[in-house]
Order: structure tokens, then sequence, then C-alpha cells
């Protein structure tokens, strides 16, 4: 696997956040994580992360254990982050933002050249302050950035949000073709439709638990289950 996570347990000061929480994630498998606002999704990211670090359980990526990790150690040893906020220096131009996100890992590099090949209006914002994108640039940005870092995983938090349809599209044919290079996704979505149709597999959050497990497929397909369980 190239991600495992067993039985964690992350705290926000006093208060419990995750509650026993596993889920894995095998190499060039798009796994969705789903469930309502405050379900524990994007704190099982940061404790990936280490930004919010777990205070019980275990969590291995490519084989080797990260609990406890430095979050600078785990982006180098290859997992991508592309967070909801975008993070992206506002002040600095699209190509310095780019630049600060090259790393060398044991996985595939990629170049500024395949960066525009997956998202062709790239390469015309490249000496533009990123305080001047849209939002949809700056996905494309920190898209970008992720990748430049050269990452055998890549964790996306509510890539979509704020949107319009067809730039939601092209973020998609991106989670695909990640796939197809071998690149794991984990990918945490508030568009359950979207994200069911690239993934492999689907967990479901809810109050800091795994409520469901299974194929994206499945969940998709029924529409009485994905009612119940996401209420879409």
């Amino acid at each position: 696997m190239m991600l495992q996570i067993k039985n964690i347990e992350t705290f926000y000061g006093e208060t419990q956040a995750l509650f026993g929480v596993s889920l894995d994630i095998a190499p060039g498998e798009v796994v969705s994580l789903l469930g309502p606002n405050g379900a524990g999704k994007t704190t099982t990211l940061r404790s990936i992360l280490g930004l919010t670090p777990a205070k019980n359980g275990a969590i291995s990526f490519d084989g080797k254990a990260i609990t406890g990790a430095q979050t600078h150690d785990i982006a180098r040893a290859g997992i991508g982050w592309v967070p909801d906020d975008r993070r992206i220096f506002p002040t600095l131009t699209v190509a310095r933002n780019l630049a600060i996100g090259r790393k060398k890992t044991r996985f595939r590099s990629w170049s500024v050249d395949e960066m525009f090949g997956i998202f062709s209006a790239l390469e015309h914002l490249m000496f533009r302050e990123c305080e001047n994108l849209s939002g949809g640039e700056m996905q494309m940005v920190s898209i970008s950035r992720a990748l430049l870092g050269s990452p055998g995983l890549v964790l996306m938090d509510e890539p979509s949000q704020g949107l319009a349809p067809k730039i939601v599209q092209d973020v998609m044919k991106t989670v695909t073709r990640l796939k197809a290079e071998g690149i794991a996704v984990l990918l945490v979505e508030q568009n359950a439709q979207s994200a069911l149709a690239v993934s492999d597999r689907v967990y479901v959050m809810d109050h800091g638990k795994v409520v469901h497990q299974g194929p994206a497929g499945e969940l998709l397909a029924d529409t009485s289950m994905r009612e119940r369980l996401l209420g879409v």
C-alpha cells in the first residue's frame, strides 16, 4: 500500500476530532473521502501531513512509518498537498510559486512543460502575480505546484470548491491523469458525484469516524445509499 492509516485518534486541544480512523490507498489508486462538513475529512489529511498529529494509531507511507514525523519531512518523502485554501503566495508570480514547490523524491518527476499540457492556460500566466488570478487559475497553480514536488501520493482537499463547471471537469481529468501515471490520490470533495466518478474506492466519514467503505461505482449507482450516507 502507498498509504496505510490504522486506528488514528486526533485531537484539537482537549477535543477529539478523529475516532479510530483507518484507511489505505494502493499505488495509482484514487480514493474519495466523503462526508458532511465537520465529519473529520480535512483533519484526516492534516493528520497524514503531520499538521495536526495523531495522538494514537499509526500512519505509514511507501512502507515507512510517518507517525509523528515533521511536515517538511513527510512532503519530501513524496506526499503532495492541494489544500482547500490553495496556500499560494499572492505577491509572487506563478513561475515563482511553481519553483517553490519543486522537490526530488523517488517518484516520477514532472516538468513545467507537462503542466502546460495539463492546464493550457497556465503557460500564459507564468509572469503574473498570483493575487491577480481567478479562483480557477489559482487552483491550476496549486495542483501544478503539488505535481512539481514529484509525489507518489497527492492529497486533494475540496479541489472543485468555488470553481466553474468547466474548471471542475479539468480538475477531475487531472485526477484521472494522475491515476494513469501511477500516482495515488486521496480526494476530499463535497461534489460527491464528480469525485465518485473518478474514484476506485470511497470512504465516508461522519462525526470523526469512518461509517462506510467500498467501491466508488457502487455508491455512485445506488441512489438510496448515497442519499442515506451523503444526503445527495
